[in-house]
């Protein structure tokens, strides 16, 4: 992960987003070994399994999977093609460079608003209104009743149930805690798109896809061999 090198010159807030990322995908990561691990053994050492192991397993990777997008606008690990960009001058790169930050904030917000208003019924949260573009919000749903398939609710979490389910008890966890990463992720998204754009802006970065590192590498261990 990141070094304290690179936080230099960032701000308090962009240092806390990007502890969460990197504390996350760590823990998810070391969540879905444990988990797989702990069911493999159940099987096949004592016949038995966790029957919400595999349900878990697939939360926590679409969590780490949404995590990832957003970290990878930060490290400009995102594929690109730029064979088009490559043959125009330094002025043109500059400018398409900054044209496809534009269409990356506005798709990041749709997104968003898209992922808000997905997971606003199943926490019984009011859903945004108008067609593309945010005018408000509107009434979908007072109670998130919905449950997952086969994941326990911890009994550390059944303070939720006055709050959420009118004081009803849950028998599975919610499914609007496990689905909150859509308009977490969708919010970590449109910052690191934003925060990449002000990099682009400011020439401190050329653009959102991947560096060519890769290619150098190749072609400083062919230009080390040729030398030996």
């Amino acid at each position: 992960m990141a070094g304290s090198a690179e936080h230099q010159g960032t701000s308090a807030f962009a240092r806390v987003v990007n502890d969460i990322e990197e504390t996350a995908i760590a823990v998810i990561l070391g969540l879905m070994v444990l988990v797989t691990f702990v069911n493999v053994v159940l099987r096949y050492v004592f016949a038995k399994s966790l029957i919400w192991g595999q349900e878990l397993t697939l939360v926590l990777f679409a969590w780490l999977v949404i995590f990832g997008v957003s970290y990878a606008f930060k490290v400009t690990a995102h594929l690109g093609v730029d064979a088009i960009i490559n043959m125009l001058a330094p002025r043109g790169q500059r400018i398409l460079a900054l044209i496809s930050a534009a269409c990356c904030i506005i798709y990041a917000i749709l997104l968003l608003k898209g992922a808000w208003d997905y997971w606003a019924p199943f926490g019984g949260f009011d859903a945004t209104s108008g067609r593309w573009f945010p005018t408000g919000f509107e009434n979908t749903r007072d109670q998130a009743w919905y449950e997952t398939e086969q994941i326990p609710i911890p009994e550390w979490l059944r303070f939720i149930e006055p709050i959420f389910n009118e004081g009803e008890e849950y028998e599975k966890l919610p499914r609007f805690i496990p689905y909150f990463i859509l308009p977490f992720g969708c919010a970590l998204i449109l910052f690191r798109v934003v925060q990449a754009t002000i990099r682009v802006v400011t020439g401190k970065q050329a653009s959102l896809i991947v560096s060519h590192e890769a290619e150098e590498a190749v072609e400083e261990a062919a230009a080390k061999n040729a030398g030996d």
